[in-house]
């Protein structure tokens, strides 16, 4: 099941990433929950909002995983600052391969923080 999480949520970004909105729909659950420091939403519609609207790209580091949880480490960059990234940390929650939920923190301790995952939990088997 591990690099079945992997897989999905590695899909997931390269469709954010290359604005593949339908693959991005398609590996997520049809109530998907979305959260972050702008509030929450749910849902594909949202999802799709989201996606077409917050220029942003997201490039995947390291990967902290356990029952279904992924923590991410990500360089996030926006697309109307290019030049300026920085470090995020995301929590994703993965069932029968898609993704359910995505909470976006400010820092990857806060999201290991907010799951309960530590450097035990890092996946170094992919």
């Amino acid at each position: 099941m591990r690099i079945s999480e992997i897989a999905t949520i590695l899909a997931w970004h390269d469709a954010l990433n290359s604005s593949d909105i339908d693959t991005l729909l398609a590996v997520s659950s049809d109530d998907i929950e979305l959260g972050g420091s702008e509030g929450a939403a749910q849902g594909l519609t949202a999802l799709r909002e989201w996606a077409e609207s917050s220029g942003l790209t997201l490039v995947p580091g390291r990967m902290f995983m356990h029952d279904g949880v992924v923590v991410v480490e990500e360089q996030a960059t926006r697309a109307d600052k290019p030049d300026v990234s920085r470090t995020v940390g995301t929590a994703f929650r993965v069932v029968n391969d898609q993704v359910t939920a995505v909470f976006r923190h400010d820092t990857l301790e806060s999201a290991l923080e907010a799951t309960d995952l530590t450097e035990k939990d890092l996946v170094t088997d992919i």
